[in-house]
């Protein structure tokens, strides 16, 4: 089964094309906007122009509109190609990559830059990769409170840097790659509808 990996939650762009558990191409730029406009012409680029049974797609929390982008694109090319479509979040993306690269961590913390000045905060513990906290969208005071004395990674400027890379996808074990393809917006909506 050949699997199709998209990741445009955060600054980072990537796509990765996998045979089996075998990584057969990918692509990974640090874009910072312009998800949209780099997404498909990655995916053009990847052998058989990315065609796969199965999509994968980080359903955020991170960038509102790349999280859009990601999961429009996936949802349309599961249903043209007839394949299946699920999510991950970017937050066990990140931890997940972090545990592989250090595996002498038994826990950790991601925190990624939210909107109105709080952070996504999210804890993970390592054996098993299992959620420590919940996804929080937090002050930095009320953050740092939560991560405690972990090792922190993401993209607040305290952390290690850290951005989700679609190669790593397959490293998710299988709940965590098998969320319903819908955005993960890390906080209520600032629009309120009328009384």
């Amino acid at each position: 089964m050949r699997t199709l990996a998209i990741d445009t939650a955060t600054a980072a762009c990537s796509v990765a094309l996998f045979d089996g558990g075998e990584l057969v191409a990918h692509a990974h730029e640090v874009v910072g906007r312009g998800h949209a406009e780099r997404l498909l012409p990655m995916i053009a680029d990847l052998p058989a122009s990315g065609r796969a049974d199965r999509v994968l797609v980080d359903c955020g929390p991170g960038s509102f509109t790349g999280v859009r982008v990601g999961l429009a694109a996936a949802r349309a090319l599961g249903f043209g190609w007839g394949g299946q479509v699920a999510g991950y979040s970017s937050t066990a993306l990140i931890a997940a990559q972090a545990l592989a690269a250090d595996p002498s961590l038994a826990e950790l913390a991601v925190a990624l830059t939210g909107g109105h000045g709080e952070w996504f905060v999210q804890c993970f513990t390592a054996e098993p990769f299992a959620i420590a906290t919940e996804l929080a969208s937090l002050t930095p005071d009320a953050a740092r409170a939560a991560i405690g004395a972990r090792a922190l990674f993401g993209t607040v400027e305290e952390a290690l840097p850290a951005l989700p890379d679609a190669r790593a996808a397959l490293r998710l074990p299988a709940p965590f790659s098998a969320l319903p393809p819908s955005p993960i917006y890390g906080r209520a909506p600032d629009a309120k509808a009328p009384a």
